[in-house]
């Protein structure tokens, strides 16, 4: 029977140390993990902001076409020809006649 125990013992003590020995490279895997989560997480983040940065560039160039556009349709429309015209003073000529 004492043999049996001392066996018993040895076996777990065997299991204790495969124990310890798992749940270090879980803990280091673990922290492998996390490590690598934040740099992708940080070269996701910024590569939002480059997106963003890019969006925002290509929306100023649309607004600016657009604004353009209109101030052109505006301009060549009879609304528009009709304003400018007013803006614009009337040149009258003027002729001299000798007599």
């Amino acid at each position: 029977m004492g043999q049996l125990l001392a066996v018993h013992n040895e076996k777990l003590s065997k299991q204790d140390e495969i124990d310890s020995v798992l749940f270090h490279k879980i803990d280091e895997l673990r922290a492998f993990t996390q490590e690598e989560t934040k740099k992708i997480k940080h070269g996701c983040e910024r590569d939002i902001r480059l997106v963003d940065l890019r969006l925002r560039s290509i929306e100023k160039k649309m607004w600016s076409i657009a604004g353009a556009l209109t101030i052109i349709s505006i301009a060549v429309s009879p609304i528009g020809v009709r304003f400018f015209s007013l803006l614009t003073p009337q040149s009258t000529s003027a002729m001299v006649t000798a007599k």
